[in-house]
């Protein structure tokens, strides 16, 4: 929590779509391709047949061991004509923790993911009661049962097209989340890593120096990182930027965050200027420099962080280039911040990211 964005919310809610009146109906696009799929397979299949009939056994010379035409068209129909069991969907896997209460970690990613048409799967990493901004909190560490969760769906063929990752609470679960990066990994994969640990100069308690670089490390497995500048300098070793910092500082900071291996690096929570925030980044691959900056709110917020972070993943997820994401996810952050302050009894413990949902989507084109 806190930060460039940085707690609070109000009574949250889903705006419903308006109700529509009589009409023809409308698909989603992905829907005509997969039914096109299919009708291209059931065609193949029709064709196979025929062949098979007018040529007797021929075709069942090629797998002999098949032993004959009925058995070789079922192999057809089994291994051609499958049912695309996701529905088209990208599948993605968001680990982190879940606060029961607080608008953070996987309450923030679940929905805003799904909000984004993907199919969303979660690794908890811990249960909470609330976010630790709350008093007497409980807690209950998942650390053992990663790793058989990841087994299972190895056992199950599932797959993911990009993972997210986010608050990890020891040594022990960045170890873990490695293996998984490894046991999942697959051609383009996108591979996003929110390194969330400190704010505001100082590490989050429970944390040291020893465990920020060992973070730093996780970070070489990533296609994009997303630290603020705490969390940059605390995984680099060296003192954070001072009040003033001007933009050579901050892509330098970025250039050398490139060491840590990620071929993509944005940092949060950038001002350059007073009433703006936003964020600096740098693609290693193009040599590209970039900022997103937005209208900075006089009210720091929890969970701004993991709002902007499951915004980004979901925009990249949806084929946006990083750029664009980028503008995705300031804009809905902001946008959140707004619905919060549009109730004079807000929450304090969470954005109202649910009420800005229905604009996300929309700057997704959904």
């Amino acid at each position: 929590g806190g930060g460039g964005w940085g707690g609070g919310g109000g009574p949250a809610w889903l705006s419903a779509p308006p109700r529509r009146s009589h009409g023809p109906l409308h698909f989603p696009a992905a829907w005509y391709s997969h039914i096109l799929c299919h009708v291209l397979c059931v065609l193949y299949v029709l064709f196979v047949l025929f062949m098979a009939h007018s040529m007797g056994c021929a075709l069942c010379a090629l797998p002999a061991s098949l032993g004959c035409k009925k058995y070789f068209l079922w192999y057809i129909i089994q291994n051609i004509y499958k049912k695309d069991e996701r529905g088209g969907m990208k599948r993605v896997l968001s680990i982190q923790d879940i606060s029961c209460v607080g608008k953070c970690s996987l309450t923030v990613a679940l929905p805003v993911l799904s909000a984004a048409g993907l199919e969303a799967s979660i690794l908890p990493t811990s249960i909470l009661s609330t976010h630790t901004a709350f008093k007497g909190f409980t807690f209950r560490d998942l650390t053992e049962d990663i790793l058989p969760i990841a087994e299972h769906w190895k056992t199950q063929n599932i797959t993911f097209d990009g993972i997210y990752t986010g608050y990890l609470g020891s040594v022990r679960q960045i170890e873990a989340v490695e293996c998984v990066f490894d046991q999942f990994r697959k051609a383009g994969q996108l591979r996003f890593v929110d390194p969330a640990m400190g704010d505001n100069g100082q590490l989050y308690v429970g944390f040291t120096p020893d465990f920020a670089k060992r973070m730093g490390k996780l970070c070489s497995k990533a296609d994009i990182i997303v630290p603020n500048l705490t969390e940059a300098a605390f995984m680099l070793g060296e003192e954070c930027l001072p009040q003033g910092y001007s933009e050579k500082d901050v892509r330098e900071l970025l250039l050398r965050l490139m060491e840590l291996g990620a071929p993509t690096a944005v940092l949060t929570g950038i001002s350059f200027e007073p009433g703006k925030c936003g964020v600096a980044g740098y693609n290693r691959d193009k040599d590209e420099f970039f900022t997103c900056f937005s209208e900075q709110l006089p009210v720091l917020f929890h969970g701004t962080g993991d709002v902007f972070a499951s915004a980004c993943f979901a925009a990249m997820m949806c084929d946006q280039p990083l750029p664009t994401a980028l503008r995705t996810a300031v804009d809905f952050t902001v946008e959140s911040m707004r619905c919060s302050l549009s109730h004079p009894d807000y929450n304090w413990y969470g954005v109202d990211f649910e009420t800005a949902l229905p604009k996300f989507i929309k700057m997704l084109g959904r």
